[in-house]
């Protein structure tokens, strides 16, 4: 078995700036520790094409994609809010990152030999609404290949699993009340972007998390609320907002799981994805800014699929 490892070299140059968590590092220390783990043969690398306006125009509004591709400095930064920068080169980066996740639907619903792929990608999107950037997010990559799912392949029942420890807004914005989408967000409760009531829909499913939980929890309340919902559900392709900043090393939460709770999830989605998607499952970077755990978070993220 293996995964379509799909990024493009454009990712690396949006810069919010050196202070900023999400930094193009993030790309390289992933890189680099695939190869440390040996899953290099596991792994078939290809380079994201650029999204289509038609394609980002499914999940954002036209005035809203105008509006966001003006505001590309020549030089410095455009800061949108205090998490979210637009560097001279980021709005390319986020084209690449968003065409990425449309490649590896083409991919992975295409090539009967290849039925996952993993988009290792920046900037992250699961906080970009129809309308509006947040929260490191400009253009909602997952989204993007989502709706190219529904429309160009006319699937019925895609699932989307949100494991980032920041919940999922965007995502949520875009697809609520959706019958052809089933998202599962797992999140800690009360962190970024701050709402005291998530989207209430039917084809959503929340598992907040308390601040200091451990993968003991983490793996209770999914087995508890989440997977038997999935599987009623029968998808026929997964998606993953897959975020590693739940883990005990990363500042940006308050969770303490470790890279085998993101093993142990990933096999829990491959099963899934064995019994209705014919294996089919297409990942995709969010969060994850401990730079060390981050790597080896990843790595376990595909052995999972791998189904090891």
């Amino acid at each position: 078995m293996t995964i379509a490892l799909i990024s493009h070299p454009k990712c690396l140059l949006h810069n919010p700036g050196i202070e900023h968590p999400e930094s193009p590092e993030r790309l390289r220390v992933i890189s680099k520790e695939l190869g440390l783990e040996g899953l290099e043969p596991f792994l078939i690398h290809e380079i994201a094409p650029l999204v289509s306006r038609e394609q980002l125009s499914r999940v954002h509004t036209e005035d809203y994609i105008d509006s966001l591709l003006q505001l590309t400095p020549h030089d410095g930064v455009i800061t949108i809010d205090a998490d979210t920068v637009i560097s001279p080169h980021t709005l390319l980066a986020a084209r690449y990152a968003a065409g990425a996740v449309v490649f590896a639907v083409d991919l992975v619903l295409s090539d009967r030999q290849l039925n996952t792929a993993f988009c290792n990608i920046r900037p992250p999107g699961h906080h970009a609404e129809r309308a509006r950037a947040m929260g490191f997010c400009f253009f909602n990559n997952l989204a993007v290949g989502v709706a190219h799912a529904l429309m160009h392949y006319h699937l019925s029942r895609v699932a989307i699993i949100d494991f980032d420890a920041h919940l999922g807004n965007g995502t949520e914005d875009i697809f609520q009340n959706n019958k052809k989408v089933l998202i599962c967000s797992i999140y800690q409760q009360k962190l970024y972007p701050y709402s005291e009531a998530p989207i209430q829909a039917k084809n959503i499913i929340h598992i907040p998390l308390d601040a200091g939980a451990t993968g003991r929890e983490f793996r209770a309340e999914i087995i508890q609320y989440g997977l038997d919902k999935i599987k009623a559900f029968k998808p026929e392709l997964i998606f993953i907002s897959a975020g590693f900043d739940g883990h005990k090393q990363d500042q940006l939460s308050d969770l303490n799981l470790t890279e085998f709770d993101y093993l142990w999830i990933s096999q829990q989605i491959r099963q899934i994805a064995n019994l209705y998607s014919h294996g089919r499952i297409v990942s995709v970077l969010e969060g994850g800014y401990a730079l060390n755990a981050l790597g080896q978070c990843v790595a376990a993220h595909l052995k999972g699929l791998l189904g090891q």
